[in-house]
Order: structure tokens, then C-alpha cells, then sequence
């Protein structure tokens, strides 16, 4: 029940935050910011979709902590740049609230500090952090710098959209250790063809360097990403 509650709320928060917010309600929002009425509709809309969802009138406290947090959180968004950084910390900052506010009135603070003390105990907990926290980060740039030797020769210095290729390299590492942790293996075998047919489908029209630049780049990334799935799925089936 108390689970069911909470996906509840969640889908109230995208529903109003998302599909029932026009674009011109958002930047009106980002130009007038907190003078803009249609800050105060979306507001409106907000709390009416979760007392709507929460169905229980006994605690109506809950909507209104969610309607004055969701209030000041889009007012302090709305002074922030339009980036995808703050977007991402303003949906979790209203994701955390309707989390926490859900957790605080539904489990008392032992069942809390029980979970929170279970999973910070786990050993299962601590390798997906680092093997998730390898493929993003330090395995990137430890394939940048392997292939840095090649960049200028192949002429990649200035080609394509900034940081786009890090972007793709994370993308497909992470999906990478996904689908071997799940063992998910056909659709491992998809993306590889996917990534190929996308990078590769124009080969002929490309230098030989740049392509072999680009191949050497991509076996790296699998290849590490797929030991690491290995690694961590030896782990997690051995502890």
C-alpha cells in the first residue's frame, strides 16, 4: 500500500510537471519569474493532481508541503540558466521531497535507518556504485588518453558536436554493464550492431584513419565495459 502510494504521487508529479504544463506556462515562468500567473496555475495544478492521486483527505498536510516546495524550487530555477544541469536538480529536488515527505508519514524513523543502514552494509550496493561510477568516469578517460596518440592524425581534434563522443561512450558503457548484470546478452549484441551500423554506414565516405580512429574507440569502450560487467557479475553472484 504504502509503495502504491508513493508511485502515485510520483505520477502526479510528472503528469502536472510534464504533460500538463504548456511551454508557454514555462517561459513565462523563466521570463517573469515568481510574477508570472502562470507559475501560480502550474502551482494550482500541482497540488490538485496530488490530493487527486493521494485520495486520502486526512492527510491533507501533504499536497500543501508539496505545493510550497514545488513553488519555491521553480522560483529558484527560474533565476538558473536554461541548462540541462539545473533541470536535472530541479526534478530531483522535487522527486526528494515527495520522497521524503512520503517516508516521514508512512515508516517511522527506525524502518528508515534499517534500509539506509542495510543497503550501506551491503557489499551488492558498493560494487554497482563503483562499477557504475568506473564506466562513466575513469574508464573514459583512461580510453582518451590510450587513443590520444591518434586524435590529430585521424582529425577528431575538431570534428562533431562538443563532448558529444564522451556523452556516447558513457551512454553505451553504461547500457553495456546493464545488460550483462541482467543478462540481457541479445540486446548486448544489438546495440554493438546498432553503434556500427550508425558509425560505420558512411565508412566509404570517410578517411581510413578517422574510421580506425573511430573502431579502435568503440572496441575499447565495449571491451572494458563488458570486463567490468564480467567482474561485478562474478561479485555479485559469489557475495
Amino acid at each position: 500500500m504504502e509503495l502504491t502510494l508513493l508511485l502515485r504521487l510520483l505520477l502526479a508529479h510528472l503528469l502536472s510537471d510534464f504533460l500538463l504544463q504548456p511551454t508557454k506556462w514555462v517561459k513565462a515562468k523563466n521570463t517573469k519569474k515568481e510574477k508570472a500567473p502562470e507559475m501560480y496555475y502550474h502551482i494550482l495544478v500541482v497540488t490538485a493532481l496530488t490530493y487527486l492521486f493521494l485520495w486520502d483527505w486526512s492527510h491533507w498536510y501533504l499536497p500543501l508541503i508539496v505545493m510550497v516546495s514545488h513553488l519555491l524550487i521553480d522560483i529558484w530555477k527560474s533565476y538558473r540558466p536554461h541548462a540541462f544541469a539545473y533541470f536535472l536538480t530541479d526534478q530531483l529536488l522535487h522527486v526528494f521531497v515527495i520522497v521524503a515527505v512520503w517516508t516521514i508519514f508512512y515508516f517511522d524513523a527506525n524502518t528508515v535507518f534499517t534500509w539506509i543502514s542495510k543497503y550501506l552494509n551491503s557489499a551488492h550496493f558498493w560494487v554497482l556504485i563503483i562499477a557504475y561510477y568506473l564506466v562513466t568516469g575513469p574508464l573514459g578517460i583512461a580510453i582518451g588518453i590510450a587513443t590520444s596518440k591518434w586524435q590529430k592524425e585521424a582529425g577528431m581534434d575538431t570534428a562533431g558536436l562538443d563532448k558529444a563522443g564522451i556523452w556516447i561512450g558513457r551512454c553505451e558503457r553504461v547500457l553495456i554493464l546493464s545488460f550483462i548484470i541482467t543478462n540481457q546478452y541479445t540486446a548486448l549484441g544489438f546495440l554493438m550492431a546498432a553503434k556500427s551500423i550508425l558509425r560505420f554506414g558512411d565508412a566509404e565516405d570517410r578517411a581510413q584513419k578517422k574510421t580506425e580512429y573511430i573502431l579502435v574507440g568503440t572496441l575499447m569502450s565495449f571491451a572494458s565495459a563488458a570486463l567490468i560487467g564480467a567482474i561485478v557479475s562474478y561479485l555479485l553472484h559469489k557475495y
